[in-house]
């Protein structure tokens, strides 16, 4: 895999101190992945069912705060096949408690991208820090009309009368989940394409239904020339390399999570394929490897 540019040739230059976009190639497909920004959540939130102990020790051997995190948010564009795929779209700008998330249309912007030549959304799931930019009055508006929104339909049915029960989120998380949720649903019912099990959206970029997360979470998965590569979503955090039978505490089925969990990394390991994820830190391209009993976190040398 190698670096491109997948920006319009006349697009403005924007100089940022900290880069918030990075462009690849799988094969014949262009990638680029966009930081949206970062959210500060509760540490506990990320291992629900660990030791206040253990928390605190890899904490501590992650260089990591104790009690408040930033979890880093990324979504990619993709280009194959004569598409334009948005994978997920981040928070937003409507929820002023989580006031550095909400870059996508900026960023988008700065890139060079312009939203009316998108012509796939692909959705990992409906929390709302991955359906919240669309919701955007002024990125909304300059989406095509005929944009197809792909998701799994067990992910929409799901959302039609959400179980929390599961979940351990900070109190106002689980209202405000099915409230964007409902509402992206009803705004843009007419432009989804729901799947089963897996669909392809552009040649060589497959969507594929892990469960787990939340009942239709998904994963998007691009294979071109040989090159393989995995946007995992919610799949993977940051702690799932080295524990990856922690719970996160926004699992809505925490067992089948870590099994699916598990059963990514396994693969990605023996395959040597690279991944991508949403809460990884930016730009979280990586490869795993095998580490005893766990897994471990190699991330790509940057190709400038």
């Amino acid at each position: 895999m190698s670096q491109v540019n997948i920006a319009r040739p006349d697009a403005p230059g924007y100089d940022e101190l900290v880069p918030s976009r990075y462009a690849l190639k799988v094969g014949d497909i262009d990638v680029m992945v966009i930081s949206d920004g970062v959210l500060p959540i509760p540490a506990v939130t990320m291992a629900t069912n660990a030791a206040t102990a253990d928390l605190a020790a890899w904490l501590s051997d992650m260089f990591l705060p104790p009690e408040m995190l930033d979890w880093p948010l990324n979504v990619a564009v993709v280009r194959s096949g004569g598409r334009t795929i948005l994978i997920d779209s981040g928070l937003g700008t409507e929820f002023p408690g989580f006031p550095r998330a909400g870059q996508l249309a900026m960023r988008l912007h700065a890139a060079g991208i312009d939203p009316a030549s998108v012509t796939d959304v692909v959705l990992t799931h409906l929390h709302m820090d991955h359906i919240g930019g669309l919701l955007v009055d002024g990125l909304r508006g300059q989406l095509r009309p005929d944009l197809r929104v792909h998701l799994a339909a067990a992910e929409a049915e799901f959302w039609e009368a959400p179980d929390f029960s599961r979940t351990v989120m900070p109190a106002p998380v689980p209202e405000v989940l099915r409230t964007t949720a409902s509402r992206f649903l009803d705004m843009y019912r007419s432009q989804l394409r729901p799947f089963e099990a897996e669909y392809e959206v552009a040649p060589g970029v497959m969507i594929c239904r892990t469960g787990g997360h939340t009942p239709g979470h998904s994963i998007v998965r691009l294979e071109s020339g040989g090159d393989r590569l995995t946007f995992a979503g919610d799949a993977v955090f940051q702690c799932g390399f080295d524990k990856p039978e922690w719970h996160n505490g926004f699992e809505h089925d925490p067992e089948e999570s870590a099994r699916v969990r598990i059963r990514l990394l396994k693969e990605l390991a023996a395959s040597g394929e690279q991944l991508v994820a949403t809460h990884l830190p930016f730009p979280s391209i990586c490869n795993v490897a095998v580490a005893g009993n766990a897994f471990r976190f190699v991330p790509a040398v940057w190709d400038y």
